[in-house]
C-alpha cells in the first residue's frame, strides 16, 4: 500500500486529451492490474483514480472492471445509455494502446442468453420468464415498438419489473443495440392467449432481421434541399414574449423520413435581448457564427439534414435529423467549449424516426 500512496503523492499532469489519459494509464496499469487480480480495494485503489482522470475529458464516462482471464484484466467504458457520449467513448477507446494483461472495450458487450440472469429487488430475469412480441403500426411501419412480457409482473411491482428488464436487456443485447435498434418498449405481464408471445432468446435474430431490412430500406437515400420551402413562424406567449421560428416546411412532408431516424437538438441560451425575449443585433450575430459553425461541419450530402431552428423565451434551439448520431454528438461538444464563454450550450439526440418532435411546425 505505501508503494501506491507514493505512486500517487507526486503531482500529475492534466488531462487534455485521449493520449494524455493513456499515457497515465500506462505509467501506472501496473498497479491497477495487481489491484484488480487480487480483488481487493478496486474502488479505492483504482477506480476512484481513474474517475477523476476521465472526467477531465468529459463527464459522464463511467466504468467496469474485472479479470477477463487468469492473466487479462478488462476495463469497460460506458456512457451508460447517454448517446451523447458513445462516440467519445468509441474513440477513447480505439485510441488505447496495445497493453499486455489489459483488455479495452467500449460499452458494455452482449451476453449469451444462457449468462444472462439478472437478480434485483427480490426478482429474477432470465430467459425462462421473459417473452416479447413486436407491436406493429401502419403509420409507423418502421418503428421497432416491443412489448416485453414478464411473469411476475404487476401493477404494484412495475417499477421495479421495468428495472429489471431493462437491466437484463442491456446485459443481453449489449449496450449500443439496445440503446439504438429498439423505438419503444412497454413492459406488462403475461397475457393469456396471446398466441405472438415469443421467447426473449429469440430477441436479437428479430432486431438483426428487422435492422437490416431497415438498412436496406434506406441507406442510398439522399435528400436534396435546392428545392427546400422555408417557413417563418411566429407565436406570442401569453407574458407577452414572442418566437420565431424558420423552418424547413417542405421536408416535414417528405416520405424519407426515416432514414435520418435521429434527432439532433442544441440550445443556446443567451442574454442580450431587445425585446420580447428576442434577441438583440450583437447576440444575433453571435448565435449565426454558432449556426454557421453547425452547418459547416454537417453536411447534408453526408447524412445531416437542418429541419431549422427557433427562438423564444432567450433559447434559440437548432435542430438537425441525421443518418447517424456520432458526429453530430461532437460537433456539438465542441462548439459548446468554442462558445463557453458567451453563451450557456445543451445538446439533445435521441430517435424519433417518424420525426414526431417537428409534428408543433406543421402548418395546415
Amino acid at each position: 500500500m505505501k508503494f501506491i500512496k507514493n505512486l500517487f503523492s507526486r503531482k500529475e499532469k492534466p488531462i487534455n486529451s485521449n493520449k494524455d489519459f493513456w499515457d497515465w494509464f500506462v505509467e501506472n496499469e501496473k498497479v491497477f492490474h495487481k489491484v484488480v487480480n487480487n480483488h481487493k480495494n478496486i474502488e479505492k485503489d483504482f477506480l476512484d483514480k481513474l474517475a477523476p482522470k476521465l472526467d477531465q475529458i468529459r463527464e459522464g464516462i463511467f466504468y467496469l472492471t474485472g479479470m477477463k482471464t487468469e492473466l487479462e484484466a478488462e476495463l469497460i467504458l460506458t456512457p451508460d445509455g447517454d448517446l451523447r457520449n458513445v462516440a467519445l467513448v468509441e474513440e477513447l477507446i480505439k485510441d488505447a494502446p496495445n497493453l499486455s494483461g489489459w483488455v479495452f472495450t467500449a460499452l458494455k458487450p452482449e451476453l449469451k442468453i444462457e449468462d444472462t440472469s439478472i437478480k434485483m429487488g427480490g426478482y429474477e430475469f432470465t430467459s425462462k420468464n421473459l417473452f416479447f412480441c413486436s407491436n406493429n403500426n401502419k403509420d409507423y411501419p418502421d418503428e421497432i415498438d416491443l412489448t416485453i412480457a414478464y411473469t411476475e409482473w404487476s401493477e404494484e411491482n412495475k417499477d421495479d419489473i421495468g428495472n429489471g428488464v431493462h437491466i437484463f436487456l442491456d446485459n443481453y443485447l449489449g449496450e449500443l443495440n439496445f440503446i439504438t435498434t429498439i423505438d419503444a418498449i412497454n413492459i406488462s405481464g403475461v397475457i393469456k392467449d396471446k398466441k405472438d408471445l415469443i421467447p426473449i432468446s429469440k430477441l436479437k435474430d428479430f432486431l438483426k432481421w428487422r435492422q437490416k431490412e431497415f438498412i436496406e430500406k434506406y441507406e442510398n437515400v439522399v435528400y436534396d434541399s435546392n428545392n427546400a420551402t422555408y417557413s417563418i413562424l411566429e407565436f406570442n406567449f401569453k407574458d407577452g414574449d414572442k418566437g420565431i421560428a424558420a423552418i424547413n416546411t417542405e421536408i416535414l412532408r417528405w416520405d424519407n423520413q426515416a432514414s435520418h431516424p435521429w434527432v439532433c437538438s442544441i440550445e443556446i441560451n443567451y442574454n442580450g435581448k431587445s425585446n420580447k425575449g428576442m434577441p438583440n443585433e450583437e447576440t444575433q450575430q453571435e448565435l449565426e457564427e454558432v449556426e454557421d459553425q453547425i452547418t459547416a461541419k454537417l453536411i447534408e450530402s453526408e447524412g445531416y439534414i437542418n429541419i431549422g431552428r427557433m427562438t423564444a423565451k432567450s433559447k434559440r434551439t437548432i435542430y438537425f435529423a441525421c443518418k447517424d448520431f456520432r458526429k453530430s454528438s461532437n460537433v456539438f461538444y465542441e462548439v459548446k467549449k468554442v462558445f463557453a464563454t458567451k453563451f450557456e450550450i445543451e445538446f439533445d439526440i435521441y430517435k424519433d424516426k417518424y420525426w414526431q418532435t417537428f409534428n408543433k411546425f406543421i402548418v395546415n
